[in-house]
């Protein structure tokens, strides 16, 4: 499902217009950017939780010349399902 698949669930379940169940979804999005971004976990009880995670710096190997190569440290994005949500697809 993708992002406008979703808006247009959320407009039929909700009875709100499409544009309307667009701009909810986007300023949902946008704020669970914002918080991580202020690296503020987002816990969503019943689906997960949101948080960042610290790569630390590490050397890696070029696959094409064998070459070592330094790979700088950088943050991602994890994300743990919560219960409901791991039954629910299991």
């Amino acid at each position: 499902m993708r992002k406008p698949e979703l808006a247009a669930a959320i407009a039929e379940e909700t009875g709100l217009s499409k544009n309307k169940a667009q701009e909810v979804l986007n300023a949902v999005t946008d704020q669970i950017s914002a918080a991580l971004a202020k690296n503020e976990p987002v816990s969503l009880p019943g689906f997960g939780n949101f948080n960042i995670r610290e790569r630390s710096a590490r050397t890696g190997r070029n696959p094409q010349t064998g070459a070592s190569i330094k790979i700088p440290a950088s943050r991602s994005v994890g994300f743990k399902a919560g219960k409901p949500l791991r039954e629910a697809v299991n």
